[in-house]
């Protein structure tokens, strides 16, 4: 699992995106997976209720267990369920991209994801860094961060270094509120003041940058875990790894997997998927016609700040 790349890589996805997508959407998305899983992977107690999985990997990525969360079609299915309630393309697509990050992302553990289920149960791992949950909290954070895991963070840290603009005022206002109504309804139900909406969206960016320095430090200075950047480290972590069938077997449920997963999709954007699709093309043409005051406002705004600041 990744500690801080979900919250970095929804600011380059959003920005690669050409199509309209809500940034919070695939923030969101990105967080789905592990919203009802990392919470409770390491155990917890309250109020005299004990909760502590044992065997953490495959509460958290199997099958029983809550693993459906880390499987594409599950995102599928999210995502048609977001288009049905909010009539929002945006949203809906968003959802979907974020949550198919993560599930990605976190193919690059040692027990890795059931990508194709509930076709296939069978776990996709390139084993890049040890899956080290059964370790708790601070168990994990020490290996990941003593591991290519930290090296993955830091990948994406760069990524949006890199892309920089995506943190500007005038990007922010221009293509991010732009693409989602949802900011104009902080504005004009929460009262929201632009400056707030700024510092919300910066604010995962500042807290997934301070997460990795902050894990890393710790895991350096305070807990004192070696450095192992080798594949599928840290060294003096126990690994969890996953059965793996023969090469034959692989290929034959990854191939029955894809082919079913594609099949359920179709029959799903048959039945129901473009009917959702066309109401909420619909919805956001009767709203591009006739937009919140605040909608009118914030946006243009923007652009006449960005077109001056070019001049």
């Amino acid at each position: 699992m990744s500690w801080a790349a979900h919250e970095l890589e929804s600011y380059v996805l959003q920005k690669h995106i050409k199509t309209k997508v809500s940034f919070l959407a695939i923030l969101l998305g990105c967080f789905w997976p592990d919203m009802i899983t990392k919470g409770t992977v390491y155990g917890f107690d309250a109020f005299g209720w004990h909760f502590h999985p044992k065997n953490p990997n495959l509460y958290h990525r199997g099958w029983p267990g809550v693993g459906f969360t880390h499987s594409l079609f599950y995102g599928v299915v999210v995502a048609l369920l977001v288009l049905w309630i909010t009539k929002s393309r945006q949203w809906a697509l968003g959802l979907l991209i974020g949550h198919w990050a993560h599930v990605f992302t976190d193919i690059c553990d040692s027990v890795g994801v059931m990508l194709f289920f509930p076709f296939s149960t069978q776990h996709y791992t390139i084993g890049m860094w040890a899956y080290a949950a059964q370790q708790g909290r601070y168990g994990d954070a020490a290996a990941y961060y003593s591991s290519l895991g930290g090296v993955w963070d830091l990948f994406w840290l760069l990524m949006v270094l890199v892309s920089w603009r995506v943190l500007t005022r005038n990007y922010f206002f221009t293509r991010v509120v732009a693409d989602d109504p949802v900011w104009p309804w902080f504005r004009r139900r929460l009262k929201m003041s632009e400056v707030l909406m700024l510092a919300l969206y910066r604010a995962y960016f500042l807290y997934g940058a301070c997460r990795i320095f902050a894990w890393f430090f710790w895991a350096r200075f305070i807990e004192k875990a070696p450095l192992d950047l080798s594949w599928g480290g840290p060294y003096w972590v126990t690994k969890v790894n996953v059965e793996q069938p023969s090469w034959g077997e692989f290929l034959f449920n990854a191939a029955y997997g894809a082919a079913a997963l594609a099949a359920a999709m179709a029959l799903l954007w048959w039945a129901v998927g473009r009917r959702l699709w066309r109401r909420a093309e619909a919805h956001d043409k009767a709203r591009a016609k006739n937009p919140p005051k605040a909608g009118r406002l914030l946006v243009p705004a923007a652009r006449s700040a960005e077109s001056q600041h070019s001049s």
